[in-house]
């Protein structure tokens, strides 16, 4: 699903790809005032389906596990624990392609 619907992974930087999948934090900030950051829009369905890997990521892959443990211990919320895990496997996900290896913990 995730080559299907982003066909661009591993020719575009990290950052993009999270931005193109809407995990990327969008600020609402208009002059001194600083607003709540929130993601959204773009690839819905991959968004919703990279959230699904995430949950799943976060208690059974090691690396990711030792991630999303720190969030833990810094009391984040666990919708933010999710979306910083699922951003993190489309950058992990794009750096794979980009390279053209396969991913070993």
């Amino acid at each position: 699903m995730l080559i299907a619907e982003m066909p661009e992974l591993g020719q575009i930087p990290g950052e993009q790809a999270a931005a193109l999948t809407g995990l990327a934090p969008i600020a609402h900030d208009s002059g001194a005032m600083r607003g709540k950051r929130a993601i959204g829009g773009r690839r819905r369905a991959l968004r919703h389906v990279l959230f699904q890997a995430a949950l799943v990521a976060s208690h059974h892959n090691p690396t990711l596990t030792v991630f999303a443990n720190r969030l833990r211990e810094r009391r984040k919320p666990h919708k933010v624990i999710t979306i910083a895990v699922a951003r993190k496997l489309v950058t992990i996900a794009n750096a794979l392609c980009k390279s053209r290896q396969i991913w070993a913990n």
